[in-house]
This record gives C-alpha cells, sequence and structure tokens, in this order.
C-alpha cells in the first residue's frame, strides 16, 4: 500500500514543486511598489479576518466563510496574476500555521500553498473578473481534489470510491464559498474599489 501511495505521491511532489516555480517565476516579472506592498498586506490581513468568520467548518479541514477569498481575488483583479499568486502563497502559509490538518508532506503542497495560489488567477482578465473568480476557484477545487483523492480516501465511506468522496467533500464547501464571494463581489462595487487604489512606481 505504502508502495502504490508513494508513486503518486511522488509525481505529485514533481507537479507541485513545478507550480511552484513557474507561480515563482511569474512574481519575478511583477513591479511591487510600496503602495502595492501596503496595500497587498492589509488586504492579505482582511482575508486573515474573515477566515475566522466561518459559516461551516470540514472535519478534515476546510470551511465556508464569510467571504475570506474575495481580497486575494482583488489582489489578483488589481496588482496581477503575479503579485495575486504571491499572496494565495502566503495566506496559505498562514492558513496551514491556524488550522493545520496534515497528513503527508505532498499533502501539505495541495492543500495550502497551490490551492491559495490559484487565486491569483482572477488577475488574467480584469474585463471577466466572474470568470477569471470561478476559474480561480476551478484550480483550487482541482489541487484539494487531488489531495482529497490520493491522501484522504481512507476517510471514504466504505463502499464509495474516494474520487466520488473527494469530488463531493471538497464541492460541500467550495461550491458555497464560491457563491458567497460572488454575491459579495456582485453587492460591493468591487471594480470601482480596485480602480482607486493607488498604484505608485517606485
Amino acid at each position: 500500500m505504502e508502495e502504490i501511495l508513494s508513486r503518486p505521491a511522488v509525481c505529485l511532489a514533481l507537479l507541485g514543486v513545478l507550480v511552484i516555480v513557474i507561480g515563482l517565476v511569474r512574481m519575478r516579472h511583477e513591479k511591487m511598489s510600496t503602495a502595492t506592498l501596503v496595500q497587498t498586506s492589509l488586504l492579505l490581513a482582511l482575508a486573515v479576518v474573515l477566515e475566522q468568520l466561518r459559516i461551516f467548518h470540514m472535519p478534515q479541514g476546510g470551511s465556508v466563510t464569510a467571504g475570506a477569498m474575495v481580497p486575494l481575488l482583488l489582489i489578483g483583479y488589481r496588482f496581477g496574476m503575479g503579485t495575486g499568486m504571491l499572496a494565495g502563497f502566503a495566506y496559505g502559509m498562514i492558513n496551514m500555521i491556524q488550522d493545520p490538518f496534515i497528513l503527508h508532506p505532498v499533502q501539505v503542497l495541495f492543500d495550502y500553498p497551490l490551492p491559495f495560489m490559484a487565486m491569483g488567477l482572477a488577475g488574467l482578465s480584469r474585463q471577466h473578473f466572474y470568470l477569471s473568480t470561478g476559474l480561480a476557484f476551478l484550480a483550487r477545487f482541482g489541487c484539494h481534489f487531488i489531495s482529497g483523492v490520493v491522501f484522504f480516501g481512507s476517510y471514504a465511506p466504505e463502499g464509495m470510491s474516494p474520487v466520488w468522496y473527494s469530488l463531493v467533500a471538497n464541492a460541500t464547501y467550495l461550491v458555497p464559498e464560491m457563491l458567497i464571494c460572488c454575491a459579495i463581489i456582485k453587492v460591493l462595487p468591487v471594480r470601482k474599489i480596485a480602480e482607486r487604489m493607488v498604484l505608485v512606481r517606485d
């Protein structure tokens, strides 16, 4: 069993490291002015605070919050995908410290830094913010789904496929989380807020 698990774990580890390396390369091309750094830090702090306002918390990790992903989406939307991925990486590390559920070192990659780095995908298109938001959540779901199949399959009820278990378990909280974020984005003047955030180049 360990040998069977070790093969996908090694492949996933390589994939996770590759994604992080690509993200780091992308981040290096982003120009981080003092204003960008300050505003990103404030939005990151807001995301951490909103994460504590949990509507529902899954036993093996994962929560429906009061829109904790909105600040991360806003960072990607306003400052670009690279900065958004960097903020997501930082948020993932903070989330791991605050609410750890660790089974395997590779599982850490797919449950903490990678899924929240995916929120930076909101910066892909400023003309289609909802589409980019959906893509960001889909990428995050993909990370958690892979982790669920490979590392949390043993939690599946007897007779249930690990794939189906991971699909249902992750959709249970990620779909409501995405809908809440979209509702907040719809109600609040997010675009106007983003446009008024001053970018000062050093």
